[in-house]
């Protein structure tokens, strides 16, 4: 019986490791075959058969990408909405969670169930634009920040959170003179680390991804252009090599040139970069807050 269950012990573990090298590499593959094309020369990269590597390695994409002045100026803002969305709508979020938390709070249920309805009932598009047309925030920055300052999935995910910790430790420090703002930021935080890291990447991640509040609202200012729309101009104005002529640029070296298809790889692969190198710091934090429902006592 011993051995019969070793070997399939040894069965499933080759299966499960085969399953798990196939599923990565085919998660893999895009990023990487969009990298090495990236770093691929323009007209070489039309002939087709990159796979894994570059086979005419050349910078000329991303040096001819990061002189564009629409794409920095895109980076600017993304930066900035990003860091202040996240920042503004972690600390607003977290504190109505932490309000609703409160059993002794008498209007909690019907707040939340306010919160709740937000989640189902969508005003639509058309009303939605005349709305921030005429709260004066079209063709502004905040057009990015302030619509979203509260989320109601955001707001149940850290309350819910916030109802698993220990009741003992708040009712200590209500004994001890503290009042409810010292509780929030001396006790409630510093336990909620997890789930603010979750929903800080949460947060972050939609406001880097973010373009169409970008072309809805402020579509026709280019000081207030975001990367992603920025790459999204660029992925549907490149349709294919003949009607985008003009895009080819003899980069100089070596009679290296970028062409659409290469410059539109390097653009994929810098908007996404900075959220693949912030999730690994954010992993540990992201799983678990996720596990939300365990016993904290």
């Amino acid at each position: 019986m011993k051995k019969k269950g070793s070997t399939s012990d040894v069965i499933f573990n080759v299966f499960k490791w085969t399953f798990l090298i196939l599923f990565i590499l085919a998660t893999l593959y895009p990023i990487l075959n969009t990298l090495a094309v990236s770093f691929n020369d323009g007209l070489d990269a039309l002939r087709g058969g990159i796979h894994l590597f570059p086979r005419k390695f050349t910078l000329e994409n991303y040096k001819t990408v990061l002189a564009k002045e629409s794409l920095r100026q895109g980076a600017i803002i993304t930066v900035a909405r990003t860091v202040i969305a996240t920042v503004s709508q972690l600390l607003l979020t977290s504190l109505l969670a932490y309000v609703l938390s409160r059993k002794e709070f008498v209007f909690r249920t019907p707040i939340t169930l306010l919160f709740i309805f937000t989640m189902y009932l969508n005003p639509g598009l058309i009303p939605g634009y005349v709305w921030m047309n005429k709260l004066g925030l079209v063709n502004t920055f905040w057009v990015y920040i302030l619509p979203g300052m509260i989320s109601a999935f955001n707001m149940l995910v850290i309350r819910t959170y916030i109802n698993g910790i220990p009741e003992s430790l708040v009712e200590s420090a209500k004994i001890d003179g503290a009042g409810y703002f010292k509780i929030f930021y001396a006790i409630i935080l510093p336990l909620c680390k997890p789930v603010l890291a979750t929903v800080a990447l949460f947060i972050a991640v939609a406001q880097w991804n973010s373009w169409f509040d970008a072309m809805l609202y402020n579509g026709f200012n280019d000081r207030l252009t975001t990367l992603q729309y920025e790459l999204m101009k660029l992925l549907s104005s490149v349709t294919n090599q003949g009607a985008n002529a003009q895009d080819m640029k003899n980069a100089g070296n070596g009679g290296s040139m970028v062409t659409p298809t290469s410059i539109r790889a390097a653009t994929t692969i810098i908007t996404a970069l900075p959220i693949v190198c912030l999730y690994p710091f954010l992993q540990r934090y992201f799983i678990g807050g996720l596990t939300i429902g365990g016993v904290k006592e």
